[in-house]
C-alpha cells in the first residue's frame, strides 16, 4: 500500500490522542445505522480521503487496514466529515456485508442497555 501524505489543513484541526489517533465512526449511507468504531492516523485517513476505501489503524496489530480486504465486508465512502472539537471523524459508507467482526450489521446489534423500546 502507497503511503499518502494529509493535506496540512486538515491535519491541523485534528485533536489526535496520545497514540496520535482519532476516533473514526462509520455510519451507513441509506439507513443511518452507526455501524462500528475504528482508529485513523493522519496516513489512514488520507488513505481513506485519497481512495474512498475505509481504511484503519489497528491498535492491537499496529498496521493498517483496509475495511473488507480480508473478509469482502467492504465500506465504500461516501462522505468524510470532522467534528467540531477535531477528534473524531464520521464516515458514511455504503457497507457490503457485516461491519462488525463478529458478522452482525452493526458493533451495537446486542446488548442494549438502556431503550424506550419495551
Amino acid at each position: 500500500m502507497v503511503s499518502v501524505s494529509l493535506d496540512p489543513a486538515i491535519a491541523a484541526r485534528l485533536k489526535r490522542n496520545e497514540a496520535g489517533l482519532v476516533a473514526a465512526v462509520a455510519q451507513e449511507r441509506g439507513s443511518g445505522d452507526v455501524l462500528m468504531l475504528a482508529w485513523m492516523d493522519d496516513e489512514a485517513l488520507a488513505r481513506t480521503l485519497a481512495t474512498r476505501k475505509a481504511t484503519y489503524y489497528s491498535r492491537s496489530r499496529q498496521q493498517y487496514w483496509v475495511k473488507g480486504e480480508t473478509s469482502g465486508h467492504t465500506q465504500y465512502v461516501h462522505e468524510v466529515r470532522l467534528d467540531c472539537d477535531g477528534d473524531t471523524v464520521l464516515l458514511i459508507v455504503d457497507q457490503e456485508g457485516a461491519a462488525c467482526h463478529t458478522g452482525t450489521h452493526t458493533c451495537w446489534d446486542s446488548d442494549v442497555l438502556l431503550s424506550d423500546q419495551s
